[in-house]
């Protein structure tokens, strides 16, 4: 999820061939919740990944310093 526009995300998931889709969060509504912003005119978020269960709750939440190595990151909390 991303604090950029629509066309920004489009942009930047076709550069990465991601192959799913990208969520938008333009008003910071979601990146509130998370405390990915601490301010709704915040100019971007901090990086966070969140493992979110089938049942919808959040497993687990790191900040993620180094996208790199976020799998092994993950992993290691598992």
């Amino acid at each position: 999820m991303s604090v950029d526009s629509r066309e920004a995300n489009a942009k930047f998931k076709l550069k990465q061939e991601f192959p799913f889709p990208l969520l938008c969060d333009v008003d910071r509504k979601l990146s509130l919740a998370f405390g990915a912003v601490g301010h709704a005119k915040d100019s971007f978020a901090n990086r966070y990944t969140f493992v979110i269960g089938t049942d919808g709750k959040v497993e687990k939440a790191i900040d993620t310093k180094n996208p790199a190595n976020q799998a092994e990151a993950l992993l290691a909390g598992f």
